[in-house]
């Protein structure tokens, strides 16, 4: 079993990725989902996953996203989803909750208050999506670290015309993109740069 600590050493964001070494299906599936095992708002897991692997389609993304050229290197890249309006009755997950003995009185309540007191906003809707699929993001890199696999996130497209090329509902963020593959050996990463430490970022009350 691989340490947790060594996974959280090792990974880093590539940019640099062997365009001949591919992540198959099955890869791609076992990393999925172990990462789906991240916690999300009432386990509502308000998330969407479009996974890039044709080159017509990354070279659309590509040009979308700042001209990355990890966007065309890496064998698939992610579009991260999150779900603005997740909580509602139509999520599939309430069913699963009604089978482990939620009452539909209980779950009209948690909706209610979800709409009146948690995301009342547009802004709170926003946070609440991207919130809640950036932890089923981070949840993908560690995953694929355990797998061996490397990733590399970014924010740097326009989400405008990436949610018009892949028909994404206006409900819907695009949270990140996260490229996959392996490694380019012939390349070098840069040596880790600073982190700030516990002294550097905690307040104690």
């Amino acid at each position: 079993m691989k340490d947790l600590k060594k996974i959280f050493e090792e990974r880093r964001s590539v940019k640099f990725f062997d365009k001949d070494k591919k992540v198959d299906d099955e890869m791609l599936s076992e990393i999925i989902n172990l990462a789906t095992l991240a916690p999300s708002s009432f386990n509502l897991q308000p998330w969407e996953i479009i996974a890039v692997k044709t080159e017509e389609y990354k070279k659309v993304l590509h040009d979308e996203a700042c001209k990355q050229p990890k966007v065309l290197n890496a064998p698939i890249t992610l579009i991260i989803i999150g779900n603005k309006k997740g909580y509602l009755r139509e999520n599939p997950i309430w069913e699963e909750k009604i089978k482990l003995g939620l009452t539909e009185e209980k779950i009209q309540g948690i909706i209610g208050y979800s709409e009146k007191n948690l995301y009342p906003t547009e802004e709170k809707k926003t946070a609440f999506a991207a919130r809640n699929s950036s932890l089923l993001a981070m949840s993908i890199m560690y995953a694929a670290k355990y797998h061996g696999v490397d990733t590399h996130p970014m924010i740097g497209f326009n989400e405008d015309k990436v949610k018009e090329i892949f028909n994404i509902d206006e409900n819907k963020i695009v949270t990140m993109i996260i490229s996959m593959g392996y490694f380019d050996e012939s390349n070098q990463l840069k040596p880790r740069e600073k982190r700030f430490n516990y002294d550097e970022i905690v307040k104690e009350y």
